[in-house]
């Protein structure tokens, strides 16, 4: 137990590198404000597949291979994928990997799912168990809309609340030794159901359990929210966001500058209309891999506390009128 601290964080004994991360977005991404920042941007939606399943398929299989082609690897250096999404079964994923032939580890957190990633792929390292592993999450904004709320062909009307899932899929590799940044601390999240029902208000939904893992982490470590140079939740956009700077003063923690959210960071909520801005498994990924990363690597940045948030609805459990419950987790990296 020498590892841990307090109830829910991990300490590393030997901090795990991310050495290479690559990030794949889809045309609306490629437009907003971190268009340099990503690996690959494609021009077609459907990414030359026939629905948007397969699409989302094709992001997370081209999010691998150029993964591993930055990293100089092949399959045979790979001992685990840890990667999930969406849809049903991790159908987006499975599909995606399938001819890589690599050890498979399917996650489902929802829009956290790379939090969960990371967090396991490092313990497992840590854990002696594995020596280079991928972490990975993607999502769809066609597919997800045709699962969790409305055919797009409906032509639905959008609320103000409502946040735009993320076309995208990002990855990065794990190694027991390589340069930083390295994951340092894990504080691994539990659900928190403060009894939101609105699908269309994930922001809402998702910010208590944003919340709740921030006052663990804290507290299990003994740092303080100043102590990190950026403190990124996932997929809260702007609703979400101020929801946790305002409701986490209440637990005798204040969040300054140095709080953003991935979700207002992927998008211009005005000139592309995205409303509360960004969410799904891909948000977080591709800000972390495309945006984050490459400011440790410059040293722009030393210290980031990772955060992606998940809502862990179905359809099913939104058909029979249960609430949305959340969870978030939080990964510590430095450089």
């Amino acid at each position: 137990m020498h590892k841990r601290l307090g109830k829910r964080t991990i300490k590393l004994e030997i901090p795990v590198s991310i050495s290479a991360t690559s990030s794949v977005v889809g045309p609306k991404e490629g437009e907003g404000p971190l268009k340099a920042n990503f690996d690959i941007i494609l021009e077609d939606i459907l990414s030359g597949t026939d629905s948007w399943e397969q699409a989302e398929s094709a992001f997370a299989k081209k999010s691998f291979e150029s993964l591993m082609k930055k990293a100089n690897k092949t399959p045979d250096d790979i001992q685990y994928i840890l990667s999930g999404d969406l849809l049903n079964q991790s159908m987006g994923t499975n599909f995606g990997i399938r001819d890589l032939q690599i050890p498979f580890f399917g996650l489902f957190g929802a829009c956290s799912t790379i939090g969960e990633a990371m967090s396991l792929g490092a313990m497992i390292i840590d854990g002696g168990y594995a020596d280079t592993i991928i972490a990975g999450a993607s999502s769809h904004f066609c597919s997800a809309e045709k699962q969790f709320r409305f055919p797009l062909e409906l032509g639905t009307q959008r609320p103000p609340t409502s946040t735009w899932t993320v076309s995208g899929s990002g990855s990065c590799i794990l190694e027991k030794s390589g340069s930083s940044p390295y994951i340092t601390h894990i504080t691994t999240g539990k659900i928190v159901d403060m009894g939101i029902k609105d699908a269309n208000n994930m922001g809402a939904a998702m910010a208590p359990a944003a919340i709740d893992v921030l006052c663990a982490h804290f507290k299990d470590t003994g740092r303080s929210p100043d102590y990190y140079d950026i403190i990124a939740t996932g997929d809260l956009g702007y609703i979400g966001h101020e929801l946790v700077k305002k409701l986490i003063e209440d637990e005798g923690y204040k969040l300054g500058n140095n709080y953003t959210d991935c979700g207002i960071l992927i998008f211009d909520k005005e000139m592309q209309d995205t409303h509360s801005g960004g969410s799904g498994c891909g948000c977080a990924a591709v800000t972390f891999a495309g945006h984050f990363y490459k400011q440790l690597i410059k040293g722009d940045i030393k210290k980031l506390l990772f955060i992606p948030t998940g809502a862990l609805m179905s359809q099913t459990s939104a058909l029979q009128g249960e609430s949305i419950p959340s969870i978030a987790h939080a990964v510590a990296i430095e450089a």
